[in-house]
């Protein structure tokens, strides 16, 4: 298993610069009507991010930013007669749509403060014979026939506050039953860009290797290796917390702990598991930074010589959202931080690589595998393989993650270098 977890940890490339740019595949227009604004909290008006929006009965789906905005587009298609807001401990939000552009507006989602901590501990005394049983009833609570998905991605790294590099792209996922393993799952870029890169004069370049198959390996319930499967539960701790909702469905909630020292690190967080299905509904770790030079082994690849590395923090959201009976992955994202700095040199400087992915359409009839030769290689940096422009049309009807208040400054200051 160790090696196993080392080959799926998050690789943070250090190199020095350089380009090689590919085309960028066409896109097909589609007629589509706008919905876009912000999502709050209505009791005290805050900004909520990480909202989770869907048209019901359909697989179209997409999640606000951290600031809470979105732009939701629908394709004239699917006939869209509602739209859904739902976030962890909030009460669901269905709002009627006409089939128009609705912009700027303000969603406001009720908070669910409702407890379920003494049911809880009636039902399951031993909080890990509850994550043992979620583990067993994974063939049974998430799809057993394969699925091609079509999602979203967007990874950034960031030179102290300064964005250094911006690259998205639409992915398409092909993802086997859950009763196999991530062997055969397999990611294509379809569309992508760099919006921003390093400049000449920067003497290091930090890269993401495998970028897009975050959505295969950080996907922990078909990928247990990253967190735990039924035979490694006790190298965790685990205790039950107050429960919490999601989609208006009670949820356990459950925290872990590293309970023993191994060759590798585990991580530490918290789980979310439905409580009538005993799916896995979301799951919040971080890695355990006791051992950094541990934690140095798992993300890093390549660093020049003389450079020395040290690692802050390795977190992960990952969530599933539930239709007709089953559970599918819904978004993933990652942060790293760490610090560098060269030998007899003064100060360090910190660096920040985000990742995230958000599933925002899946198709459930026949479907066939990604040809391996247009996979995306886990050698692979999608900085290399996107061209470097800007475009304000470039994303047309595919659902993305908006930028936030800080990416978009850094997305204008370009637009002004291309103008």
């Amino acid at each position: 298993m160790e090696t196993r977890i080392k080959q799926i940890g998050i690789a943070v490339l250090l190199i020095v610069w350089f380009a090689n740019i590919t085309n960028v595949f066409a896109q097909g227009n589609d007629n589509y009507f706008t919905i876009s604004g912000i999502v709050k909290d209505k009791s005290n008006k805050k900004a909520l991010g990480y909202v989770n929006i869907s048209i019901p009965g359909t697989y179209l789906s997409s999640i606000t930013n951290e600031d809470g905005e979105f732009v939701f587009k629908i394709k004239s298609s699917v006939s869209a007669k509602e739209i859904e807001f739902s976030r962890i401990g909030y009460f669901s939000a269905t709002i009627p749509i006409n089939g128009q552009d609705l912009s700027d507006q303000t969603f406001y989602l009720n908070p669910n403060e409702k407890q379920l901590k003494e049911v809880i501990v009636e039902s399951w005394e031993n909080p890990a014979d509850l994550v043992k049983e979620a583990i067993r009833r994974v063939a049974v609570n998430y799809s057993i026939k394969p699925d091609l998905l079509t999602g979203f991605y967007r990874e950034t790294v960031q030179k102290r506050k300064k964005f250094i590099n911006i690259s998205e792209a639409v992915i398409n996922i092909y993802k086997s039953s859950y009763k196999d393993n991530v062997d055969n799952d397999r990611v294509q870029v379809f569309k992508g860009r760099s919006l921003i890169t390093t400049k000449v004069s920067d003497t290091l370049a930090v890269k993401l290797q495998g970028g897009p198959n975050l959505s295969i390996y950080a996907d922990m319930v078909k990928n247990p290796d990253l967190l735990f499967d039924e035979e490694s539960l006790g190298n965790f701790n685990f205790k039950m917390e107050d429960s919490k909702f999601l989609d208006n469905r009670q949820q356990y909630v459950l925290s872990f702990t590293p309970a023993v020292i191994l060759p590798y690190p585990l991580y530490y967080g918290t789980l979310y598991i439905d409580k009538e299905t005993l799916a896995f509904t979301r799951a919040e770790f971080y890695l355990d930074m006791k051992d950094r030079m541990k934690a140095t082994d798992m993300i890093l690849r390549k660093k020049p010589a003389g450079l020395r590395f040290k690692p802050d923090e390795v977190f992960f959201i990952v969530s599933y959202k539930q239709r007709e009976g089953k559970s599918y992955l819904n978004y993933i994202r990652n942060e790293v931080k760490f610090n560098c700095d060269w030998q007899r040199r003064l100060f360090a400087t910190n660096y920040t690589v985000m990742s995230e992915m958000v599933v925002t359409e899946s198709k459930e009839d026949v479907v066939s595998n990604i040809p391996r030769k247009d996979s995306f290689n886990q050698r692979e940096s999608l900085s290399d393989k996107v061209m470097n422009f800007y475009d304000d049309n470039f994303w047309g009807a595919y659902n993305i993650i908006e930028p936030t208040e800080s990416l978009e400054s850094a997305v204008n200051k370009l637009k002004k270098e291309h103008k």
